[in-house]
């Protein structure tokens, strides 16, 4: 609420290094990271710190060691988080971690896909080791998010495993099942007396996406044997030793990691984005977009954060336009 917690102001335009891409930006969404960020890493005394890592744009100038695009192509990506985001007018990109926009998507819509398909793709095949022909329950801990938006859509249309989402309230309840979940249980009763009274026994792969203080011990319970367990927020706390006697792993997700450290393997995420579209230019897929605010500022992000830190968000909110 705080009209200084995010401003307006003017820089100059970026200049691509030899493996970027500078992109017009024409739509942007908002996740969890974005209200972290501002709220526990403010910039320096004096100087400024740009937040937002989803895109859709234009490009606009490539680096000179830049293949996979060339001026004008539509594209689509998460960026990294040790670089300024992408609430700007230009932007930045290594050129390995963007993806080609789908076709049959408006930039809005696409805005929506970029950091939760990844975050959903890295955990499911990279974290939990699915393959297609894995099979068993997969328990996703806040279906409804943007994360599990794509997580329950792209288990249901890639493995055998049956996808089962928690959600506690009608909306949410009915978003989840018209992405593919086969069962949306709610965990207010207690997650592990959920699951329970859904008769679906041991829990193979469970995908906690939210509230990991809260939900980790049930999930520990109702794991089955040599289950597995990916996490991707920032719970205070974990006791990591209630998955011993069964001999379950625990996993972590942070889709900035390969961009961070530039790792060998970082122009995966490119693959997988461009991997995405197909799936969604076939059908497969589709945007989790639920609501553009309004365009791209100071106001309009205000109030999008809000939102996002109320917990009761659906899907995905697009800002579009300056």
């Amino acid at each position: 609420s705080d009209p200084h917690a995010l401003i307006d102001i003017e820089l100059p335009e970026p200049v691509p290094g030899p493996h970027d891409i500078c992109v017009a930006v024409r739509a942007i969404s908002v996740n969890p990271v974005d209200t972290k960020v501002r709220q526990r890493a403010g910039s320096e005394s004096g100087e400024t710190r740009v937040l937002g890592w989803d895109v859709a744009g234009v490009v606009r100038a490539v680096g000179g060691q830049v293949t996979r695009f060339a001026v004008g192509d539509e594209v689509f990506y998460a960026g990294s988080i040790a670089r300024p985001g992408a609430n700007a007018e230009f932007h930045l990109v290594d050129a390995r971690i963007a993806g080609h926009k789908p076709r049959s998507l408006s930039f809005a819509e696409a805005a929506a896909l970029p950091l939760t398909s990844i975050t959903a793709w890295e955990l499911l095949f990279d974290r939990l080791g699915v393959d297609g022909e894995s099979e068993g329950n997969l328990l996703i801990v806040g279906g409804a998010g943007g994360v599990g938006s794509m997580l329950i859509q792209i288990a249901r249309r890639l493995t055998k495993l049956n996808v089962v989402a928690t959600a506690s309230r009608a909306p949410s309840r009915d978003w989840c099942e018209s992405l593919g979940a086969h069962a949306v249980i709610d965990y207010t009763p207690g997650l592990a007396r959920a699951v329970a009274d859904a008769g679906l026994g041991g829990i193979r792969y469970a995908a906690l996406l939210t509230g990991s203080d809260t939900h980790f011990p049930a999930v520990a319970e109702v794991l089955a044997p040599q289950g597995r367990v990916a996490i991707i927020d920032d719970p205070a706390t974990l006791d990591a030793t209630l998955l011993k006697r069964k001999s379950a792993s625990l996993h972590w997700e942070f889709m900035f990691t390969r961009a961070m450290f530039e790792t060998p393997d970082m122009a995966r995420q490119g693959e997988i984005l461009d991997t995405v579209a197909d799936l969604v230019d076939a059908g497969t897929l589709r945007t989790t977009l639920a609501e553009v605010l309004g365009p791209i500022d100071a106001k309009t992000l205000r109030a999008a954060h809000a939102r996002l830190e109320s917990g009761a968000t659906i899907g995905k909110l697009v800002l579009e336009g300056f």
